[in-house]
């Protein structure tokens, strides 16, 4: 039996019956399509949507990148099990799709991309949009997509299409090939008709896998735990894709060993547990950076290593520090010539805690660093607390604000500026998933659109975008989208005029924060004049958003639980005390290598290019 529906058609509802199960659960894997609508999709995928609304949910996106962005919220929130897929048009609709294209593979998160593409019978050439290469007729801009994309086809015929939606589901239910998945459909294909088999349409279930260690990495791994003296866990992002949080905290209770972690493994034990220690890293906690210095085994669990997040270039300092690396990807196993225990994290965490069964640390070293983390913790309070509740709050100080009225239900989503150095260092996570920080990519203009997306997937969840003034004004446009669908973000809006965080940067590495600020041009050429007279809380409301101005830290406690308790799209908007130095909280634990010019005549750079040769020559390769 045949069913004849035109190629847009036949992939919505292909779409709309894929599932996948992992431990028993069942999702449906696209929970709903993203779409601008322009002359290469309208016809075809906006046709089919609107035709199949019914079987296939719809959300209307402002920008094609922060489209991108809720897919990835929502795929997060979801634990990969679940994502959205987007819908472009061709030309500039397309090419918005690279950089939360980017986003999603750096960060293994699945997401579906359907741009429209050039014609491929090719009766009007050029189309509007498209672009001509000379040596190459069958590159187009959607050609851009390939690097940054882990699975990509153009459908140029109706039958094509049946392999390539499978192979896609293939790759976005897969644990370790997963990101961003790009079908680009030529507008003239999208509406051709087709006799399509039925058995395509049937449901078909992805099983999400969870291979288990090799008995050979297995042994060598438990041998190595055993005769470390100094170990230190360093929990990564795969730790909550597998949702191994519940494993990984009876593996640290039952060995005793202190588990730092990433930007994207915060959370992975709760704040207060006594082998938490805090972030690691460049935006480490003092506890973490100094039992890193100090390990002679790191236990790399679901983390990629990355160099601001880990500073594992330079932070490692013990002569006789080895790895080990639990890993699903292979690749990653391998990192730091670490031993590699490829497995999933869940798998491979149960596996080690069986083998290590009344293996324990000793008891100096659990003293050690209970009482560093003790006295961290007081220099945390110290930076939350404000004595003086009728002045202008500091950006810790609004944090600490928000720390005070949050639980565990809570959800905090941020990317960029200096709020991940402040929350990596400071946030108290109460919940497995309610840090939400992308620092893969930090892509800034973020967290507005993937709130979106984690509301959507948590609709009885608070979602917080914590966002400067510098991301804010990269991408603001969805919240017309929670406006029209009536999704309950709430959005924290810090006004410190400018790029506070490269500010900070620029000033430690010569460039005298050049170009940072968000101010008027004074007669050296230089922006730093007086403050721009920009009003982003009026923006927000003009764009359909309940705001509430905090003046003073009582104002921001008022605002915060009403904004808390709201039922509409509410943005808490506030400036900080500080508007030229990056926040105020500790400082970095760790260095961070971002090369300093060699030469220079201005006496900042020549100072940090000192500095910088002296930082460097720590460096190490770890073989």
């Amino acid at each position: 039996m045949t069913i004849r529906l035109t190629v847009a058609q036949a992939l919505v509802r292909f779409l709309a019956v894929q599932f996948t199960e992992r431990d028993g659960e069942r999702r449906r894997l696209i929970g709903a399509t993203w779409g601008i609508f322009g002359h290469g999709n309208v016809a075809g995928l906006g046709q089919a949507l609107l035709e199949h609304r019914d079987e296939m949910p719809y959300h209307q996106g402002r920008n094609e990148q922060a489209m991108v962005h809720a897919a990835v919220g929502y795929a997060r929130q979801s634990n990969r099990l679940s994502t959205h897929a987007v819908t472009t048009s061709i030309g500039p609709g397309a090419t918005n799709l690279v950089t939360g294209a980017a986003l999603a593979t750096v960060n293994h998160l699945p997401v579906l991309l359907l741009p429209g593409d050039v014609f491929a019978t090719r009766p009007a050439d050029p189309v509007l949009q498209q672009l001509e290469v000379p040596h190459a007729a069958d590159v187009s801009v959607n050609d851009t997509l390939r690097p940054v994309s882990k699975f990509f086809d153009r459908i140029n015929r109706p039958e094509q299409l049946i392999p390539s939606a499978l192979a896609a589901m293939r790759v976005l239910t897969d644990p370790v090939e997963t990101g961003a998945v790009t079908l680009a459909l030529p507008q003239d294909v999208q509406a051709e008709a087709y006799d399509w088999p039925e058995e395509f349409f049937a449901e078909r279930v992805w099983t999400v896998r969870r291979p288990g260690a090799d008995p050979a990495e297995l042994a060598a791994a438990v041998t190595a735990i055993r005769n470390a003296r100094r170990p230190l866990v360093i929990a990564g992002g795969g730790v909550h894709h597998s949702r191994a949080e519940a494993v990984l905290t009876e593996f640290a209770e039952a060995t005793r060993i202190p588990v730092a972690s990433t930007q994207a493994g915060k959370g992975s034990l709760r704040w207060d547990h006594p082998q938490d220690v805090g972030g690691v890293g460049h935006t480490g906690t003092a506890t973490a950076d100094e039992l890193a210095r100090t390990a002679d085994l790191v236990i790399g669990v679901g983390t990629r290593y990355t160099d601001f997040t880990t500073a594992s270039g330079t932070l490692f300092e013990n002569p006789d520090v080895r790895f080990l690396n639990l890993n699903i990807a292979a690749y990653d196993g391998h990192k730091l010539a670490g031993l590699p225990l490829v497995a999933d994290a869940r798998s491979g965490l149960a596996a080690l805690r069986r083998a290590l069964d009344g293996h324990r640390t000793a008891d100096s070293y659990v003293t050690e660093y209970t009482e560093d983390k003790e006295r961290w913790e007081q220099r945390v309070d110290a930076c939350y607390e404000a004595d003086e509740p009728d002045i202008r709050p500091t950006q810790p100080q609004v944090l600490g604000a928000l720390d005070a009225l949050v639980d565990e239900t809570d959800v905090l989503i941020n990317a960029a500026g200096s709020l991940p150095g402040d929350l990596h260092r400071m946030w108290r996570a109460r919940a497995r998933d309610q840090y939400h920080v992308e620092y893969g990519y930090s892509c800034m203009g973020y967290e507005i659109p993937a709130a979106i997306g984690v509301k959507l997937a948590a609709p009885e969840r608070n979602v917080w975008a914590l966002v400067g003034d510098g991301t804010y004004l990269m991408m603001p446009t969805e919240i017309v989208t929670a406006v029209q669908e009536g999704i309950a973000v709430k959005v924290l809006l810090v006004q410190n005029h400018g790029y506070a965080s490269i500010g900070g940067l620029s000033e430690s590495v010569g460039g005298e924060r050049f170009g940072t600020a968000y101010r008027f041009t004074s007669d050296d050429g230089t922006f730093t004049g007086a403050p721009l007279p920009v009003d982003l809380a009026a923006n927000a409301a003009s764009l359909g958003m309940r705001v509430l101005r905090a003046k003073t830290v009582r104002d921001l406690r008022a605002a915060l639980a009403e904004a808390r308790a709201a039922d509409t799209p509410t943005c808490v908007y506030v400036e900080t005390e500080t508007a030229d130095t990056v926040s105020g909280p500790p400082p970095a634990q760790a260095w961070w290598d971002v090369p300093v010019a060699e030469t220079a005549t201005r006496s900042s750079a020549v100072k940090a290019r000192e500095l910088y040769e002296r930082h460097v020559s720590t460096r190490r390769r770890h073989l």
